[in-house]
């Protein structure tokens, strides 16, 4: 009897023993598993540097109506909003900081520009002067010579000391105009001559002096012209690059 009571006793130990080494090596991956799992989920919910607005969260404002052919703004007229796409850096800051301060009036560019620093605007700028780029450059003189009466104005005004004589080869922080959407053109120059205006217009001794001498059908001549030429200035529809 105790020899029979000792077998099964040993049968018994065997057969715990036996079950035990069977779950020990599915129970060492798993608690690896376990133990890799918090070391993964905190490597991939690192935090991104803070402060840092990526490009595509920087010029996500002006995809909207900018990078859209043929899109209009309705104020203070219904006209197409102007190509950035091929135009000045510096112009473009400029631009930017003249809204912000104020000194062009429009409520939509105000708002946006009131929320970018510095550097965003240098890097807007810098990204819409190469958006588009093909390196071809543009001759020397303008694509088509103007009738009489819209050279007279030109030379009234001066333009090509500024914008270049081409009007796509300006100094400073001036634009490129030519081939600019001549709708648009004729309402950013009676705006020069609405300075005074809290509502309405832009603040420029330069542009306002030169926009002042001439009648409004005469801009309307004037923007017609330098919007038919051959120009740098394009709109990029947004599915066409990422950044």
């Amino acid at each position: 009897m105790n020899k029979l009571l000792t077998t099964l006793f040993a049968l018994a130990v065997a057969s715990v023993t036996g079950l035990a080494l069977a779950q020990a090596p599915a129970a060492a991956p798993a608690a690896s598993a376990a133990a890799a799992a918090p070391a993964a989920s905190a490597k991939a919910a690192a935090p991104a540097p803070m402060g840092a607005k990526s490009l595509e969260a920087k010029t996500a404002m002006c995809f909207g109506c900018h990078n859209i052919k043929g899109y209009q703004a309705s104020f203070p007229e219904v006209h197409k909003v102007p190509m950035i796409a091929g135009q000045s850096a510096k112009y473009i800051v400029s631009a930017l900081k003249a809204y912000k301060a104020g000194d062009r009036k429009h409520p939509t560019m105000r708002g946006i520009a009131t929320t970018l620093s510095e550097q965003d605007m240098n890097d807007i700028a810098a990204f819409y002067e190469g958006l588009g780029s093909d390196g071809a450059k543009l001759p020397e003189a303008a694509s088509k010579s103007p009738d009489p009466q819209v050279a007279a104005l030109l030379q009234k005004a001066a333009c090509v000391s500024c914008h270049g004589s081409n009007f796509s080869k300006p100094i400073d922080v001036y634009p490129k105009i030519a081939g600019q959407h001549p709708d648009y053109l004729f309402v950013a120059l009676k705006a020069y001559k609405a300075d005074a205006n809290r509502a309405v217009g832009r603040s420029n001794g330069v542009m306002g002096a030169i926009a002042k001498q001439f009648s409004n059908d005469e801009l309307k001549a004037l923007a017609k012209y330098v919007g038919s030429l051959d120009g740098e200035l394009k709109v990029v529809p947004e599915h066409r690059f990422r950044h």
